[in-house]
């Protein structure tokens, strides 16, 4: 689950991808989303931050690849 999350937001990098969409592009519960989230935003690869989601358009909390 993790991985395919990673992948997903690593394709549409450097834009950042809001939970939401994540959930509903996977096929996964949002809280499931959001406990692997964490986990890649304690990295220095990904952050969490306040932006128009590319998906979506909505403009809330999204994580974006930063480095490799």
């Amino acid at each position: 689950m993790g991985d395919r999350i990673e992948k997903l937001i690593g394709r549409l990098a450097p834009e950042p991808v809001c939970d939401d969409c994540l959930a509903e592009r996977l096929d996964l519960g949002l809280e499931e989303v959001r406990q692997q989230i964490h986990a890649l935003t304690g990295t220095r690869s990904h952050e969490r931050t306040t932006a128009r989601c590319t998906l979506c358009g909505s403009s809330k909390i999204g994580t974006r690849r930063i480095g490799r």
